[in-house]
Parts: structure tokens; sequence; C-alpha cells
């Protein structure tokens, strides 16, 4: 597997991200043990998860994807040969949330308990926090950084503005800064990406891991009506790209997927992975054998043609 680095934080992660925010939720702890051995054995390496997955569930308080990553780590004793990425900030009730000093820094501890670990390689703040200003935010992380707890900081759901007031507030202090960025980034979700953050993170050297690579199921080709999005829990996500553009994208997915005996899911990744600026994307699956099919993505190359004919009904 040939890893690519993450902009400048040092680390380096196999084409895919797996997503972490399935352990415990729609997969529990056997599924997502074999999930992450297949996801390992396959050469991959880089998790990513947070600790508010699985709050929303009935039930749940928070915390349980890394839980179970952290129940692996300690079984498996593969610590040395996975990245782990976290983030911090959103709500985990009772008044913890944010980007406040004090927060980050009771929150990393709480991380690392539950991910049984003594450091984390990519820690990212999940949601900007604007009661915060960024110069404690960034002398919060870069606190941790130097501890050691943290090898790497990154940004997650961040205005352009702030994200440039983060970066020259670490210069300014000659801090860390953040290393990689993770936007909402796919094939029917293009402009606000291309537009605002490209650029940016392209100038600044930033690693790019977007989620909801899919479009929450979408590009997997699943929801191709009303009643298709009906039959899913889910389908309601992906209800909204059931327009023109939309389809149009999946006609071309499918075209391509059969040209190259692919799935359009294949396909959709592989065009993230092709695109200059887009380090991995992130990638879920809640069995073993859904994961062996999104990890072709991996070692599937599109021709020029092929990504120019994706652009061309994603425009």
């Amino acid at each position: 597997m040939q890893l690519r680095p993450l902009g400048r934080s040092g680390l380096s992660i196999a084409p895919i991200v797996f997503g972490g925010n399935v352990f415990g939720w729609t997969a529990d702890e056997p599924t997502s043990f074999a999930l992450l051995d297949a996801f390992v054995d396959g050469g991959f390496n880089a998790i990513d998860t947070a600790d508010v997955y699985s709050r929303w569930a009935p039930g749940h308080v928070g915390g349980e994807s890394e839980t179970i990553i952290g129940q692996w780590l300690r079984q498996r004793g593969k610590r040395d040969d996975v990245i782990i990425m976290t983030k911090v900030g959103n709500d985990m009730g009772e008044g913890r949330k944010g980007l406040g000093a004090a927060h980050i820094e009771h929150s990393v501890e709480a991380s690392l308990r539950r991910l049984q670990t003594d450091y984390i390689d990519l820690y990212q703040e999940h949601s900007d926090d604007e009661a915060a200003p960024v110069e404690e935010t960034m002398a919060a992380f870069a606190k941790l950084v130097r501890s050691g707890k943290v090898r790497a900081i990154g940004a997650s759901n961040i205005t352009p503005a702030r994200l440039r007031g983060s970066l020259a507030a670490a210069a300014a202090d000659d801090g860390a800064r953040y290393e990689s960025l993770q936007p909402h980034y796919n094939l029917v979700e293009r402009p606000g990406y291309e537009r605002d953050y490209e650029p940016l993170a392209i100038e600044q050297g930033l690693g790019v891991i977007p989620y909801w690579s899919l479009a929450s199921g979408f590009l997997t080709g699943k929801y191709r009506s009303q009643a298709d999005v009906a039959k899913s829990p889910r389908g309601g996500m992906a209800a909204k790209y059931l327009g023109a553009r939309g389809l149009a994208v999946l006609a071309a997915l499918d075209a391509i997927a059969a040209e190259l005996g692919a799935t359009p899911a294949q396909v959709a990744l592989a065009w993230l992975i092709a695109r200059p600026s887009i380090t991995a994307p992130i990638a879920s699956a809640t069995s073993v054998a859904q994961w062996h099919e999104l990890a072709k993505a991996a070692s599937l190359t599109l021709s020029a043609e092929a990504v120019a004919r994706l652009d061309a009904a994603s425009a």
C-alpha cells in the first residue's frame, strides 16, 4: 500500500481513512473488531473517530467509538500499526463542548483513556467555536503537541476566515498549526470545498481528508428514486441529491464502473483519491464484505478521460 503524507504533519496514511462513527452504533463490538482487522490486514492504517461518537444513539453518552477502538488496540497490540484520528468540540452534554482551553485539556485526557493509548496521532477540532479566540484554542492544542499527548492537529467544520486566523495565530506564537482539514466533499458536494478551501489547503500544504465521501450512500447508487429513499433510515439524507444533476452523476458513475468492472462507490472514491489536493477520503462500512468492496477503490486508476466525464457530470 502506497502511503501519502498528511500535509506537513509527518504522518503518512493509506488512500482511504476508515470512518469510525459506526463503531458501537451500527456495528457492534465483534463486527467492529472484524472491520478493524480487515482494514489493517489490507494495508490501510488511518482510523477517524470523535469523542462525541455516538452520543446521538438512544442510551449512548458519547465515547462509544473511541472505547471500542481502545479495546481493539489493547487486544490486538497494533498501536504502532495505525494512525488514530479523533476530534473535540462537539456537545458532549452537561456544558461539555467548544474549543476553550479547559475543555480541550479535559477532553484529550478522556479520549486517551477511552482509546487506551498515551498519544493521539491527529487531534482535530470537530466544529468551530466562535466564542473561543483562535489564539486560546491554538495555544491549547500546541501545549498538547509539546507534551507528546498529540502528534499533530487538524480542523473540521471551520470557516475559511477562522481557518486562516487559526493558522496565523499559530505562526505568530511559533506553535503547532493545523496540518489537516476535514471538509464535506464528494462528487455531488463540490463548490464549497473547491471555491473556499482547496486554494487555501494547497497554499498552506494541508492534508485533506473529506467526510461523507459517498454522500450519505447516494453515490453507491442505492438511492435512485423516492421509493428507494423510503426504504432506508438514511435515505432522507440522500433524498436531496435526487435531481437532474445527481442522476447525471449516477449515470456517469454507472458507465465508468461498467467499463472498469468496478462499482459506482469505488469509482466515486477513486475520483476523490485522484484529486491532487486530497490526501484520503473517509469511508465507513458496517460489514467486512462491504469494506472489502470499498477498499478496492484504493487500487482503481481512473483515466483522465473518466475523470473529465465525472467532472462534467458533477459540475
